[in-house]
């Protein structure tokens, strides 16, 4: 059957589930936690479809489906104004905001960067970043208890200034980080009018404070671009990189705002996706203690009771696994979303152009026709033997299709790195017993402080020798 022949997709159509949630109950829940506005539904239906405010959606979390959706019909969609309204005011036209040529160029320009053998020689400066926390955790007038979410945002966002940008320069580190929460707070008022398709200058409670955020990032990105440009510094950065780029079909080169954009991209989207993963797999570990042991024990192996190093983090098997399942049940960026610029076929029916594609990688992951016991933490789920047989879009922390994180790589090594670092100095305990909600704020942040206690690992008398 031809597509011109195919059946429109829409809430009559067999075989698909239908959300009746209210619009009300759905904008309020956007408002809140973007997360609670998903259809109970598609947690364990394949496919959803949804139709609020004249806008409909189609939620997928069939693996095959999303294999349709998002790479064999990738040019069909474009990111669509949801991103655009959310992320565009502080990202505008980097690698996660834009759309077409511009987008294949940037990618382009960017993927040396993250190149195998470029990463393996990042992973000192990983490890160095690590070191630094862990000494400040250990340190005499360290206090005990820490909040883990800020702490591993402060190592990821060392780790990602040191290695895309070689070191901070001017910039305010401190403020920086702050300006990155601040934007991203209020971003469910942002989520939920443009699904009522409201106009843009509306205001709504913390734009003002966002937007003061966005100026800030940018500004500071851009004076350091300026200044690297002004001077012609020789680093091997991401910053040098970007300076160099030019389009291979016209030539054309980036200008300073074309590079803000992008490095604003992997300062904000590159540290907080890891950080939150790291958070969350510190969490998970101290109420799952068989699961910690195990991974140290890994770790006390492979460095055989001495530091560890760059050599060390491709053995660390069991610690990347604990890693991937913390992703799995707290994936950074739970939520993926396109909009179909022209009509193309799914599950056997026409995706009508206008309709807003939506893939829960949450729900994907909490899925119960996908995983067994899915809110069970369980790091043997990604050993190798059960991993070979899963649908290779069951699992996507970093998105799918063409547009999947360029970052992937890097962020899985720095995290295995930071973990075996910090497990073998440090015994880290939850202070409270309770987990807290996961909350939408474009990445998946917990509603409240993850807390945790600090004490220092006894040395293993392995590691004691000089």
């Amino acid at each position: 059957m031809s597509q011109a022949a195919l059946p429109v997709m829409s809430e009559r159509s067999p075989g698909i589930a239908v959300s009746r949630a209210s619009p009300v109950s759905v904008l309020g829940a956007m408002v809140r936690n973007p997360l609670d506005a998903l259809p109970p539904e598609i947690f364990h239906e394949p496919l959803v479809y949804s139709r609020i405010a004249g806008s409909r959606r189609i939620l997928i979390t069939d693996p095959a489906l999303i294999h349709e959706a998002l790479v064999r019909n990738a040019d069909s969609q474009l990111k669509g104004d949801d991103i655009r309204r959310t992320l565009g005011p502080a990202l505008g036209q980097g690698l996660l905001t834009s759309d077409g040529a511009h987008w294949r160029w940037q990618r382009q320009s960017v993927a040396p960067a993250f190149r195998h053998e470029r990463l393996v020689g990042l992973l000192p400066a990983m490890i160095a970043a690590a070191e630094r926390t862990r000494d400040r955790w250990l340190a005499p007038d360290a206090g005990p208890v820490v909040d883990i979410g800020h702490e591993m945002m402060h190592t990821t966002f060392d780790i990602i200034v040191e290695t895309m940008m070689s070191g901070p320069g001017g910039i305010d580190v401190a403020r920086v980080e702050r300006s990155i929460t601040e934007y991203l707070h209020p971003t469910g008022w942002v989520f939920a009018l443009s699904l009522l398709k409201a106009p843009e200058w509306l205001p709504y409670p913390g734009r003002r404070k966002a937007a003061v955020a966005a100026d800030y990032l940018r500004s500071a990105i851009m004076a350091m671009v300026a200044e690297r440009r002004r001077t012609g510094e020789g680093r091997e950065d991401l910053v040098a990189l970007l300076l160099a780029a030019a389009d291979p079909e016209t030539g054309r080169t980036m200008s300073d705002e074309e590079i803000t954009d992008n490095l604003i991209t992997f300062v904000t989207a590159g540290h907080e996706t890891t950080a939150l993963g790291l958070a969350w797999t510190f969490h998970l570990l101290a109420g799952h203690p068989e699961h910690e042991a195990k991974a140290l024990a890994e770790i006390e192996e492979v460095t055989e009771g001495g530091a560890v190093r760059p050599e060390h983090i491709s053995r660390l098997t069991y610690t990347r696994q604990v890693f991937s399942e913390a992703m799995r049940l707290y994936p950074p960026a739970p939520v993926i979303t396109r909009t179909a610029a022209r009509d193309f076929p799914l599950a056997g029916f026409t995706v009508p152009a206008g309709t807003i594609t939506v893939v829960p990688i949450y729900a994907v992951h909490h899925h119960t026709r996908l995983w067994k016991d899915p809110e069970r933490f369980d790091p043997d789920r990604f050993s190798p033997e059960q991993a070979k047989g899963r649908h290779r879009y069951a699992y996507m922390p970093f998105g799918a299709g063409p547009r999947i994180c360029i970052g992937s790589a890097f962020a899985t090594m720095e995290a295995v790195a930071i973990l075996a670092v910090l497990l073998k100095a440090a015994r880290l305990r939850n202070t409270s017993a309770d987990t807290p909600k996961p909350t939408m704020k474009v990445t998946l942040r917990p509603l409240r402080e993850l807390r945790m206690r600090v004490e220092r690992r006894e040395v293993p008398v392995s590691a004691a020798s000089p």
